[in-house]
């Protein structure tokens, strides 16, 4: 599918290439709402996706990667032997109220191979919470997320060259000094409206770090969850995703961008690979701190930032609780997986269920 009018004369690959670019886009940001992060870069024009320092020596990644075998879940063994990789921790909770329980995961949307060993892809507690529920309950559901790519398309591109016109003539020679090393991708984002230029060039980067969306912590649960034949619903539709960064005015997308230009590349790469390393770690506060005191340093305006964050971030967050406690019900659990950032602090969704009478600890 093409992202922009067909009429639009550029190689059919390279066209392609920037397409599946930008469907992975709103999964990028949505678990990283206010944190820098972008995908491998030049791999939109063809080349091959770099390996990351933490994953040196895995292959890369299928287009469609086989689901892992299915574990012994009592003594951490598989039927060829022993364990031998063990997953990371991740940051996992389970709240409780009275015979109500809600488990829940934070995600990352890329990752590693290394992240999921195929003996043993979750840690054991993560297996038997999703062996022990009738619902998953992601972001967007599979069926939704296939058809995001169009919506994108109609929400975040332009006939025009109109970002330059969005844009004061400061920050977009930013933006062309960024990409000046992808004259292709360039071409492309100058067609984009500022909060998907925002996203792209934060995916870029991301990418740039090896991570690889096959790895993503949702698509790996699918390849378990799916063989116990389990209910997979989204918490959110795929217009209220969207809408999310549409909704935003000029100034605010103009900020989502800025932000994403204070740093260098290497910077960026940096950051997404600390995200990761506090993700395995598995402590929802620490990174939802980490986040802040990020956030804080990259703000341009400090209204702007906040106004995006309770849009992107907090207000979602009431939305996702809200939904989350509807489908629970009494000795039907339900495990729900969100970007690892929408779950600590004060306004994250832990403490939003606190606040609804749920006891919730670490899993």
């Amino acid at each position: 599918m093409s992202i922009v009018p067909d009429s639009y004369d550029k190689p059919r690959l390279l066209r392609a290439a920037f397409a599946k670019t930008t469907a992975l886009v709103l999964s990028f940001l949505l678990f990283t709402a206010g944190v820098s992060v972008s995908p491998p870069g030049f791999a939109v024009i063809g080349s091959r996706t770099p390996q990351a320092a933490g994953d040196a020596g895995s292959a890369a990644a299928p287009a469609n990667p086989a689901p892992p075998p299915r574990a012994d879940r009592s003594n951490g063994t598989t039927a060829s032997g022993p364990v031998r990789a063990q997953p990371p921790r991740m940051p996992f909770y389970v709240a409780t109220k009275g015979a109500t329980t809600i488990y829940v995961l934070g995600t990352l949307h890329v990752g590693f191979a290394s992240d999921y060993p195929p003996e043993q892809p979750f840690r054991k507690a993560i297996l038997a919470a999703l062996d022990a529920s009738p619902t998953l309950a992601l972001e967007i559901s599979p069926d939704e997320l296939l058809l995001s790519q169009e919506d994108v398309n109609r929400n975040g591109m332009c006939r025009s060259e109109c970002l330059i016109d969005y844009l004061p003539d400061a920050m977009w020679k930013k933006v062309e000094a960024r990409m000046r090393s992808n004259p292709a991708a360039l071409k492309d984002i100058r067609h984009t409206r500022p909060w998907l230029a925002s996203m792209l060039i934060e995916t870029y980067d991301t990418l740039k770090a090896g991570f690889q969306s096959d790895y993503g912590t949702e698509a790996q649960l699918q390849n378990v969850y799916l063989r116990a034949r389990g209910k997979i619903v989204g918490l959110e539709t795929l217009n209220e995703q969207i809408s999310t960064f549409t909704r935003l005015t000029s100034a605010q997308q103009r900020e989502m961008l800025a932000q994403d230009l204070v740093q260098s590349p290497a910077e960026n790469v940096a950051d997404v690979k600390e995200l990761h390393r506090l993700w395995r770690i598995g402590d929802a506060d620490a990174l939802k701190a980490w986040d802040d005191a990020k956030s804080s340093k990259l703000a341009r305006n400090k209204a702007l930032a906040a106004q995006v964050d309770n849009r992107v971030v907090y207000q979602r967050n009431q939305r996702f609780v809200t939904r989350i406690v509807g489908m629970a019900a009494p000795d039907r659990p339900v495990f729900v997986a969100i970007g690892a950032l929408h779950l600590g602090g004060a306004r994250g969704v832990l403490e939003l269920l606190r606040k609804r009478g749920f006891l919730v600890g670490p899993g």
